[in-house]
């Protein structure tokens, strides 16, 4: 048998049968108790097992209750049985925590004692390690020459580390280099020598450059667009290894620049 609608109490067949707040109804029957808008079960809001939609919705407030003779009467009786209870729990617990002492002359004798007994043994147990650990070392002109030793022997390391890593690095491409590193002494300059372009690597897949890109890094290649790059390695995310045939120069480029033809 059809169960009756909420609203209507008609038989409610399952085509339109909506099931909600504890209650069946047809579609058009699932409105606003108050504007008789259409609801669903994604916008309505239910309140004494009545629908509504949001701008209708009940709003629940607070009673105020009048502070009456008998209401101040009421307060102060449960104001003395929350203290009666405290204090009950009080005398039950005491004695079996912490309880507070009064500052005598004689519990300051006690803790003047303690506190010299204390500090004897911090030094009994500071003179048994002296010697054990680090020592403390006058600077004395001897030890202040030979700090500056150190440093000064430190510094020709550093730069002769410095001088083998520079050496090793490729050299920044010429458009790079600003104009205060050239050397001042004209004796000093020297003809710019242009780089051979390597022999193009034969077979591999084609690649040609979308934009202009300048290397920032010296294993990087500089492009332009429509240069043609071979030979075409994936390195990680975003970056891939190649041969620039224009320039001649093999190093890393970023692969969103290219494009496979």
């Amino acid at each position: 048998m059809n169960p009756p609608c909420g609203r209507c109490k008609k038989p409610v067949y399952p085509t339109e049968k909506i099931n909600c707040l504890d209650k069946f109804w047809h579609k058009g029957c699932f409105s606003c108790e108050v504007c008789k808008m259409a609801l669903s079960m994604s916008n309505y809001k239910g309140f004494e097992k009545k629908p509504y939609c949001s701008m209708h919705y009940p709003k629940t407030s607070f009673t105020i209750v009048t502070d009456t003779p008998e209401n101040k009467r009421l307060k102060q009786q449960t104001m003395l049985n929350s203290q009666a209870l405290y204090k009950e729990e009080f005398e039950k617990t005491k004695g079996k925590g912490f309880s507070v002492v009064a500052d005598t002359p004689e519990m300051q004798r006690v803790k003047k004692t303690q506190d010299q007994i204390s500090h004897a043994l911090y030094k009994e147990d500071f003179e048994k390690n002296k010697g054990k650990g680090f020592s403390v070392v006058t600077d004395t002109p001897e030890m202040q020459r030979l700090k500056k030793t150190q440093d000064q022997i430190s510094n020709i390391k550093y730069h002769e580390e410095f001088e083998k890593s520079k050496i090793r690095s490729d050299a920044p491409p010429p458009e790079n280099r600003r104009e205060d590193e050239q050397p001042n002494d004209p004796r000093l300059i020297q003809p710019a020598v242009q780089p051979r372009p390597l022999a193009p690597p034969a077979g591999g897949p084609r690649y040609q450059a979308l934009y202009s890109y300048t290397a920032a890094e010296a294993d990087e290649v500089s492009l332009q667009e429509g240069d043609l790059i071979l030979n075409v390695e994936t390195i990680d995310a975003g970056w891939v290894f190649g041969f620039n045939q224009r320039t001649g120069q093999r190093g890393m480029l970023p692969a969103n620049y290219i494009r496979p033809i």
